[in-house]
This record gives C-alpha cells, structure tokens and sequence, in this order.
C-alpha cells in the first residue's frame, strides 16, 4: 500500500511540475529566457532592445521608430506589475539583446 501511494505521488507531480515551469504561467518555477519586463505604461509592446547606453528602446508598431525608456518602465529584472517581453532585435544601431 506504501508503494502505491508513493507511485500516485510520483505520478502526480509529474504532470503537476511541468505545467508550473509553462512559459507564462506564472507559477513559482516559471521561468523564460525574457528580454526585458514591461509594465504596459506605454501602451502595446511590439518590439525593443537593450541600447549600449544601458537603457531599453522600444516601438509599439512595425515601422515605427524606436522610443528611449525615460520613465523605467522596462527592467531587467521580474517584478510585482512588470510581465516578460520578447524583444525582435530587429533596430539599425548599436546595443545588445
């Protein structure tokens, strides 16, 4: 009987763990690989980079130019009220992802 309550167990965090570390989920253990974290002040995300004078660029449409953050509202970093964006890299300066 031990050995079969300890198989449902094992069996039940099998499923139970993978669905934490879902990207978005925002469980405990989720994590991804994020270029930035974004509190929405600016509206729709669309694409941006970390520029070589340390701050984020960013561009809420395509075509539309790339917009020095000023106020903080992308970090490096989670924190309460922030959520990971992806970056597309796709500016014609410097800076690294």
């Amino acid at each position: 009987m031990k050995s079969l309550a300890m198989g449902l167990a094992i069996a039940s965090l099998s499923i139970a763990l993978p669905s934490c570390a879902a990207p978005h989920h925002g469980g405990l253990l989720a994590y991804d690989d994020y270029d930035a974290y974004y509190d929405d002040a600016y509206g729709p995300f669309y694409d941006g980079y970390w520029g070589d004078d340390g701050a984020f660029y960013y561009r809420d449409g395509r075509g539309r130019p790339f917009l020095r953050d000023g106020g903080g509202h992308f970090r490096h970093g989670p924190t309460g009220g922030f959520h990971g964006v992806h970056g597309g890299g796709a500016h014609g300066g410097g800076g690294r992802r």
